[in-house]
């Protein structure tokens, strides 16, 4: 029964999230310039705790939009052991229902979502326990694997991994987890069945990120000597967005529905605190990539793209983005042409990003129905349409995950709205669509994935979707884009 129920809520959720979790962003002209910015920075901050809503949104959005770092939040377990708000759901149906709240909360401060196997099976006393019902090896075992795929330049630990019994042992265990992970990571000898896909990698600096709560009181954290600590002044305004830093977070943070996290943002000086307890100490204290390169010179004849892309973001025209494209188009070709693996996927699909937003770019491939099985052929319809006066062509489209490639050479015009009708043919060994951390059996305290390369991905795997491939400046770009169903609901719309 139990089962059934499982798969009755998942085909109403996953439903939900085609239909309104994934219409496409339109960044506007002073989201797509921050984003050229954020091309030209290369560096990666780690946020690690145990929990949905343990994350310090403020500090990842400070980090996310005012630094330009990637920053990632790595969450230990999806929040599948706590009270549910909004509905009847518990345990692994609220661990679908968190997973997806902090990927909508990801969107807003600007981070990336991670997880590992670890189920959240309800309140602990201590780590000992903690770790023993999770099994420490695995938990670590996921930990290392995504600092060695993220490749954070910096940690930050939301808890503190010397105070074992004060606070829930989830909280301790991942501060824990985290700390023994620093001098693991770099050893190859060191879960070495993870290195067929990843490098091993040393993080820089490792923090821990206290707050008034570690101490008791504001007035005992206001009195404590903090000389020592990395201090960050996180009340930016954006005057490019007229947010604040802190309004950016409660919008993140009231994504946390189910427990109730609404949020009211608010504006002033604001002050984040760091306390080294791994790596080099910064000589500028409050610099926190300090000896750092986050420069395109850290990759090998990486300087010419960097070079390039300062003068894209000095040459950039607000009322006119398009004007970027023709060097965004060669920085493009320029980044392809690198043998970086690591840096050279990540801004690759950052600039291709930009590149489709500049130019009003809109790809999209549209199932006719919401469901589909195995073998069966999916009708699809495609559209592509190019809003400005740059030339492009789309030369072709591929559709996955049969890997069929479609010749098209349809001149995409100013504003002239192509649509192309294909068929899918789906393999029969397709997978289902569903959560993959719930397809196989769990225990109590850990989830079961077998395939090492999924581990830490946050959200449903989706293999159906198309990629078009653009000509522009005689440089072909290919487009990916998940298959969506949608609908007009005359009320909602």
């Amino acid at each position: 029964m139990r089962k059934i129920q499982i798969q009755i809520f998942l085909l109403f959720f996953i439903g939900f999230q085609v239909s309104f979790a994934q219409q496409p962003q339109k960044p506007n002209s002073v989201e797509i310039y921050n984003q050229i910015k954020k091309l030209n920075f290369l560096g990666s901050v780690l946020y690690v705790a145990a929990h949905p809503d343990d994350e310090n949104t403020r500090m990842i959005s400070y980090l996310a939009n005012d630094m330009n770092a990637r920053t990632g939040y790595l969450s230990l377990t999806r929040g599948d052991g706590g009270q549910n708000l909004i509905g009847p759901q518990l345990r692994e149906l609220l661990g679908v229902i968190r997973t997806q709240e902090l990927i909508e909360a990801r969107k807003i401060d600007g981070g990336e979502q991670f997880f590992s196997r670890a189920n959240d099976f309800g309140f602990s006393k201590n780590p000992d326990e903690t770790l023993d019902i999770w099994d420490k090896n695995k938990v670590l075992a996921d930990v290392v694997w995504t600092i060695r795929k993220f490749q954070p330049d910096i940690i930050i630990n939301r808890f503190d991994h010397r105070s074992p019994g004060t606070t829930h042992g989830h909280h301790t265990s991942s501060a824990m987890l985290s700390v023994e992970s620093f001098k693991l990571t770099n050893d190859p000898k060191i879960y070495p069945e993870q290195l067929k896909y990843v490098s091993p990698w040393q993080v820089k600096r490792q923090f821990f990120n206290p707050s008034w709560w570690f101490y008791g009181s504001q007035e005992k954290f206001d009195a404590a000597d903090k000389s020592k600590f990395t201090k960050l002044e996180t009340g930016v305004y954006y005057t490019g967005i007229g947010k604040s830093n802190q309004e950016i977070a409660a919008l993140s943070r009231s994504r946390h529905q189910s427990q109730g996290f609404g949020s009211t943002g608010v504006r002033g000086e604001e002050t984040e605190y760091l306390e080294l307890i791994n790596g080099e100490t910064p000589k500028e204290r409050d610099n926190l990539f300090d000896g750092i390169d986050t420069s395109w010179n850290r990759v090998k004849n990486g300087k010419p793209v960097g070079d390039l892309i300062a003068t894209i973001i000095s040459k950039y025209d607000f009322s006119h983005p398009a004007a970027s494209i023709p060097d965004l188009v060669k920085a493009y070709a320029m980044i392809q042409a690198l043998d970086d693996t690591h840096w050279k996927e990540i801004k690759s699909a950052a600039i291709k990003n930009i590149i489709a937003s500049c130019s009003g770019l809109y790809l999209e491939a549209v199932a006719n129905e919401q469901e589909a099985t195995p073998g069966s052929t999916i009708k699809l319809s495609l559209e592509a349409i190019n809003r400005c006066s740059v030339g492009m062509e789309l030369m072709s489209v591929t559709t996955l995950p049969n890997n069929q490639t479609t010749a098209q050479n349809i001149v995409l015009k100013n504003n002239n709205d192509q649509r192309i009708n294909l068929q899918l043919q789906l393999p029969n060994n397709i997978e289902y669509t569903q959560p993959y951390w719930l397809k196989e059996k769990a225990t109590v305290g850990m989830y079961t994935v077998s395939n090492q390369e999924n581990i830490g991905i946050p959200d449903i795997i989706r293999d159906t979707k198309v990629i078009f491939n653009v000509k522009i400046n005689d440089v072909e770009i290919p487009f990916e884009r998940t298959v969506v169903y949608k609908y007009n609901d005359g009320v909602k719309g």
